[in-house]
């Protein structure tokens, strides 16, 4: 069920799954997503782990103002509904633009976070990086996000994966459409200034990264530069998959994520 808090300025939108004293896991997605990419996640959690999905701003049920965002606009959303739930510390676990607000929180305030699960995802971009995010937010503006779908499942998800998971991309599909417009590109802004790398060694969590093998959106070379820069971080590769990679491999992902938070 969706609950709701007042945060930062805004209402989040987030469920809550498992056991209520449990450890407590915070999960948050890619752009153009909602917590709800995270349910093949929940059957190999919720009997340890009291695990919160977070809509993020613009996203999901969570409220979408007009303009651009920030990541550290976003990192205090997520320790705004910290704070509303009387959540001192809790695991981490975000994918793309949720391993970047994860990055971001655990270089301003490290002390909430046991463990930082990232997925996906990147600490910064290469020159240019910054001159698509705003040649796909006029996109978006112009036509909408479902003009783009297509190229986005192409993205996400291995053609194999798309023959013969039809009713999975089905629902991928009805959660991008539903993304409001001003949410896509408020958080888009946020993304295209995201330049975290130089600052990766300041990062004293343990730190697991996960990343599909054929993931184009943020290639395996993205989250090498992560692990080496955090000291200590782990690496895995999940074979054949993309860049929702939780969903593609559900199995590979859980294994590496559960045994992971069990470990911590």
């Amino acid at each position: 069920m969706v609950q709701f808090v007042e945060a930062n300025g805004i209402r989040i939108a987030y469920a809550e799954d498992g056991p209520v004293d449990g450890p407590v896991l915070l999960m948050s997605h890619s752009l153009s997503a909602s917590g709800r990419m995270w349910e093949p996640q929940l059957p190999a959690l919720t009997d340890k782990y009291r695990v919160i999905r977070i809509d993020t701003r613009g996203h999901g049920q969570t409220e979408a103002p007009s303009g651009d965002y920030t990541l550290d606009q976003l990192a205090n959303d997520l320790l705004g509904v910290m704070d509303a739930l009387g959540i001192q510390e809790a695991h981490y676990c975000g994918l793309s633009m949720g391993g970047m607000i994860g990055q971001t929180v655990a270089l301003i305030a490290p002390e909430r976070f046991k463990t930082l699960v990232l997925c996906d995802t990147s600490s910064g971009y290469p020159p240019g990086g910054a001159s698509m995010w705003d040649e796909r937010v006029k996109a978006a503006r112009a036509n909408g996000l479902a003009a783009g779908l297509g190229g986005t499942i192409d993205r996400w998800f291995s053609p194999g994966f798309v023959k013969s998971a039809p009713d999975v991309i089905a629902g991928v599909r009805e959660m991008i459409v539903a993304t409001p417009v001003d949410g896509y590109c408020g958080c888009s802004m946020a993304i295209s200034k995201l330049a975290v790398t130089p600052r990766l060694g300041e990062i004293n969590i343990p730190t697991l990264v996960i990343v599909g093998e054929d993931d184009q959106g943020t290639p395996v070379a993205m989250s090498e530069t992560i692990r080496d820069g955090i000291p200590g971080a782990q690496l895995i590769v999940l074979p054949v998959a993309r860049y929702l990679a939780n969903m593609e491999d559900v199995a590979g992902f859980n294994k590496a994520l559960r045994g992971f938070l069990d470990a911590h």
